[in-house]
């Protein structure tokens, strides 16, 4: 059994860990797949205090300082968790295996929210992307369509720049005002970006006679705009599906923090009611931690 076990490896679940494996709690990390979640993405963390680099480089010095107090990683994903009501959670993955503890803290971050029109799914993989650091490679010297107006979608867009011969962000609205001043005067800056406003999409197709995998956007007025990839930037949806109805969550799928059983807490983007950014993220981790240490502590006493 462990003291703590801590869903997730985004700067929440790492700064969780740091602590509470300081803290001499016996820590397990449910790290996913691969570590870091969507902060491995990025290709510029600028706005995080101190650091200026990769969101990868800041990841993997974030994890080495965790298992260097002791914190142990498990990669697998939770699938269910069971509470006996007293002070015993039941955690089963999809690696087949289960653990237990008194106090979990979860922080599985969130997912980008998919484009749901005609086509999206069917050509997710195949010029339809949620990742541009991820996939951006794949389009150099071609045009790409941004579809969102936050910090997001622009700096994906800053991001395509570098790499396409043309970028246009689709936006529903008339303006930027969801993104930060200085991003939004980036964008600006560049010669080979090109807002779209006041535009959304209805559908998207291959298009029949290139060879090139071209592909038509079809606007919901009836536009049709030739491209070569998307870029889909319009906004989260929480990882939470392996809890159960009981935990309430809010209409983005995000834990209601008040509202927990004993010796369960929650942290990151996981957590509704926050600014989803990696420096709330790691804020929200600590505390998470030290509550989760003091519950412990309290238990033992």
């Amino acid at each position: 059994m462990y003291d703590i076990i801590i869903l997730g490896s985004g700067p929440a679940g790492l700064t969780a860990a740091i602590y509470a494996a300081r803290a001499n709690k016996k820590t397990l990390i449910i790290a996913g797949d691969t570590i870091g979640g969507q902060t491995s993405e990025i290709a510029n963390l600028e706005n995080f205090p101190g650091y200026m680099g990769s969101g990868m480089d800041w990841i993997q010095s974030t994890l080495k300082q965790a298992t260097g107090f002791g914190a142990k990683i498990a990669y697998a994903s939770a699938t269910d968790i069971k509470w006996d009501g007293n002070f015993t959670y039941t955690i089963q993955c999809d690696n087949g295996k289960t653990y237990t503890c008194p106090a979990v803290i979860m922080a599985t971050g969130a997912r980008a929210r998919r484009l749901e029109i005609d086509g999206a799914r069917e050509l997710m993989g195949n010029g339809v992307s949620y990742c541009a650091t991820c996939d951006g490679f794949f389009y150099s010297g071609k045009r790409v369509l941004v579809i969102g107006g936050g910090n997001s979608a622009l700096n994906d867009a800053l991001y395509l720049a570098d790499l396409a011969k043309s970028v246009q962000i689709i936006y529903r609205k008339s303006a930027f005002t969801r993104a930060e001043a200085i991003v939004r005067d980036r964008v600006a800056a560049r010669e080979n970006i090109e807002p779209v406003f006041n535009t959304e999409l209805k559908s998207i197709r291959k298009k029949s006679d290139s060879e090139s995998g071209e592909l038509i956007a079809t606007t919901t007025d009836g536009r049709e705009i030739v491209c070569d990839g998307i870029f889909v930037a319009i906004g989260h949806e929480a990882n939470t599906d392996y809890l159960t109805e009981e935990i309430k969550r809010d209409d983005m799928g995000r834990v209601m923090a008040d509202d927990l059983p004993r010796g369960m807490f929650v942290a990151g983007d996981e957590k509704s009611g926050i600014k989803m950014q990696v420096a709330t993220a790691v804020g929200t981790g600590c505390s998470a931690a030290m509550d989760a240490i003091a519950y412990l502590n309290t238990k033992d006493n």
